[in-house]
């Protein structure tokens, strides 16, 4: 990590940066399980016998809990960052724990609810530690190094899961994304508390807390737009693999490992390049791939090798814009930074919530293709947001 961030950094963020992204590795690993897999979940054989489009509401149900994000970025700028990791950590275990034990859906989404809304306590408390200790114009590189997480927890974590998900079942494999989470959380709490806090009081907000003009509004737009877009395909891509192409757990475990490992290169494409030609720009060129690659997924469904090959193009645009929006975020508003990456995580996955129950229901009527349409849609929205919310701003 030191040859990554040199002595200019802070050396609290050098030597924490490496347990702060395995820790959410295996979060993201946790939240990022459940849609690739959301046949098998509905399925007879190991889950609840039920269609897709229920999974996908319960999904829907609950990546709209984001709603609450803002609340939790007050709560991220009103504590010290140590508590507000502790708080996420802890609810993202209780939830995959209620996913494992679920006996019908209500707890199921009772327990992914939990799990979604308190791993974004994790996030905001993360991204708030960083922002504590780099400044904002050098913020892209330390904020893409830690994004290899989303990258890695679909490379290795979802993947993992897939295969124990294939000797076993989904359940036993939430247990064992629980267990990875408990042991992350006890590990990161000893380093945190041994670096400090640089927060002056635990329980104190900056007077001088700005606030959003109107063009500010359009980075949580663009971001409901790129994460939207993004889960239009990542929740049907397995269940497209399934009925097209007959791929089991396995099957669609080895197609997550290669989608992470095109995340991994845009994570680490951002954290060397988005400081570099601009952080607004790097995010409608993330939104403008996906536009092409979606297209031709939604046309040439049925051939499955250039399927797969737009799909991880679309990936690959996705985490780049969004590790890209993620500095932008933490500096919406000044003073708190908290605050403003709790609404624009808030409302990306407003955004997810609404496109899963969407994009399902397009699924179940017109395949891939409808799911992929829906995903061009709203990757033009985000493009177009930032696009006009960059005029007049260059970072």
């Amino acid at each position: 990590m030191r040859r990554l961030l040199d002595s200019s950094y802070d050396a609290a963020v050098r030597d924490n940066l490496i347990p702060l992204t395995v820790t959410r590795i295996a979060a993201n690993m946790c939240y990022r399980f459940a849609p690739p897999f959301i046949a098998i979940i509905a399925g007879e054989a190991q889950g609840f016998d039920v269609s897709i489009t229920r999974v996908g509401l319960v999904i829907s149900i609950s990546e709209l809990a984001g709603f609450l994000a803002p609340l939790l970025g007050n709560f991220v700028d009103r504590v010290s960052r140590r508590i507000s990791l502790a708080v996420g950590l802890l609810g993202s275990f209780i939830g995959i724990m209620m996913m494992a034990a679920a006996p019908n859906l209500v707890v199921l989404c009772v327990g992914l609810t939990l799990l979604n809304l308190l791993k974004s306590c994790f996030d905001l408390g993360m991204a708030a530690w960083i922002s504590d200790r780099v400044p904002y114009d050098r913020r892209g590189r330390v904020v893409g190094i830690t994004e290899t997480s989303w990258a890695l927890s679909l490379l290795l974590g979802v993947s993992a899961l897939g295969v124990i998900t294939a000797a076993t079942s989904w359940r036993v494999a939430c247990v064992v994304g629980g267990i990875c989470v408990a042991g992350c959380a006890v590990w990161l709490d000893r380093r945190i508390h041994a670096a400090g806090d640089v927060v002056v009081s635990p329980h104190h907000v900056a007077p001088e807390v700005g606030r959003m003009t109107g063009r500010d509004w359009l980075v949580p737009l663009s971001m409901f737009g790129l994460m939207g877009g993004s889960q239009c395909l990542f929740v049907t891509f397995g269940a497209w693999l399934t009925d097209d192409f007959s791929f089991g757990a396995n099957g669609i475990a080895a197609v997550g490992f290669a989608l992470g490992a095109g995340e991994l290169l845009s994570s680490i494409s951002s954290a060397r390049l988005t400081d570099r030609i601009g952080k607004e720009r790097s995010v409608a060129l993330g939104a403008g791939i996906m536009v092409p690659s979606a297209l031709v997924l939604a046309g040439f469904d049925s051939v499955l090798p250039l399927g797969l090959l737009a799909l991880a193009i679309f990936i690959i645009g996705f985490e780049y814009g969004v590790v890209s929006m993620l500095p932008i975020a933490t500096n919406l508003v000044a003073s708190a930074p908290g605050k403003g990456f709790g609404l624009v995580i808030g409302a990306g996955t407003f955004g997810r919530g609404v496109l899963t129950f969407i994009a399902t229901a397009l699924y179940e009527g017109s395949g891939i293709t409808g799911a992929a349409l829906a995903s061009i849609a709203c990757a033009v929205l985000s493009a177009g947001a930032i696009l006009v919310f960059s005029r007049g701003t260059r970072s």
